[in-house]
């Protein structure tokens, strides 16, 4: 088989022959043009075609926003970002990665940086997914509220009697704001997420959520009570369980334990802290992600009684990792397509 071809985006010479001499050391990929703008981005992807894009943020003429946006309507093509660990890069990735960016990796500072090796492996292991994805158009949500400032959610109540967990992964932060804006504001349960994502990224997630989203959605704490019509987005670099506290009210664990298959946080971690509440309706949902991290989870949950599992189905994956591993376990009740799960989930709080 040939190479994967690839386009580098950056402004910088000096990091466009980087990137390029990294990916140029694994004869899997062959990088088949580089571009200094946005502008040249989306003509360098019409011309050439190829396989996978990765896209600095911030250039003149057009920066890899706005370059992105076009690229996904127009000629859908897998992206892999290059994001600064700043809060304006992590707000920054968050939106690319709604925008349809496959996933992201840490900038590159410098050819003799002590993080350098670190990044050429993560940068690898992004390209083996981008290339085994499937992207889409981008096209506006159904059902996204974009809130102002000035509105305020309905205020969230401690008694509930059903709780929903919900694990995904790659293509999660887009598959997370389709679900989530399905969600009425009166919805009757807490909503607890593992979305496997690094440090300093989840709070800007949480924060992009709450403002799409008729439910209230934040970042995690340790000791955390679970209120109903709230959605708990587990922190970077922490596992999350739910437990009960002295007073017998749920609330949220954060760790950090070793990680379990590869994951801080894990999903399997946080759907088997739900095994023992069979005195909930617990309600679970796997989504986009590569692996197969929450699949025992969820089998442990429907062997405990739990009322519906939920599975994204092939066709709107990004990757059809975690949702496959379920479904070849067997514990699966219902296969959906990322714009039918929110429907179906509400259905089976509410009715």
């Amino acid at each position: 088989m040939p190479p994967y071809t690839v386009l580098v985006v950056d402004d910088s010479i000096f990091m466009r022959k980087l990137i390029s001499d990294i990916i140029s050391e694994n004869p899997l990929y062959q990088v088949i043009a580089t571009a200094k703008n946005g502008r040249e981005a989306v003509e360098k992807t019409i011309t050439h075609k190829p396989d996978v894009i990765t896209m600095d943020v911030e250039m003149p003429e057009m920066d890899g926003l706005q370059a992105l946006k076009i690229i996904m309507k127009e000629n859908p093509t897998p992206v892999i970002m290059l994001s600064n660990l700043t809060k304006a890069g992590a707000n920054e990735t968050i939106q690319a990665l709604e925008w349809g960016a496959i996933d992201f990796v840490k900038k590159p500072s410098g050819s003799i940086s002590l993080d350098l090796h670190k990044v050429k492996s993560l940068l690898f292991e992004k390209l083996e997914i981008a290339v085994s994805s499937k992207v889409s158009k981008n096209t506006s949500l159904t059902g996204a509220i974009q809130r102002n400032a000035s509105y305020i959610k309905r205020t969230p109540a401690f008694g509930f009697n059903h709780i929903v967990a919900v694990g995904t992964s790659t293509g999660g932060p887009r598959a997370l704001q389709q679900l989530l804006s399905g969600i009425p504001e009166a919805f009757p349960a807490p909503i607890v997420i593992v979305q496997h994502m690094p440090p300093n990224f989840t709070k800007s997630l949480a924060q992009r959520l709450d403002t799409i989203s008729n439910i209230n959605v934040v970042e995690a704490e340790d000791g955390l009570p679970l209120e109903a019509s709230t959605a708990y987005l587990a922190p970077g670099g922490f596992h999350m369980r739910v437990y009960k506290d002295g007073t017998k009210n749920y609330c949220l664990r954060t760790s950090k334990e070793d990680p379990r298959s590869g994951h801080r946080p894990s999903v399997d971690i946080l759907f088997e802290s739900l095994v023992p509440f069979t005195e909930l309706k617990r309600h679970v949902i796997l989504m986009t992600g590569m692996g197969s991290d929450g699949a025992k989870g969820m089998l442990a949950l429907k062997n405990a009684g739990a009322m519906s599992t939920i599975a994204e189905s092939e066709e709107t994956c990004v990757v059809f990792g975690m949702p496959r591993a379920a479904i070849e376990l067997q514990c699966v009740k219902y296969i959906l397509p990322q714009q039918k799960i929110a429907e179906q989930l509400v259905l089976e709080v509410m009715k």
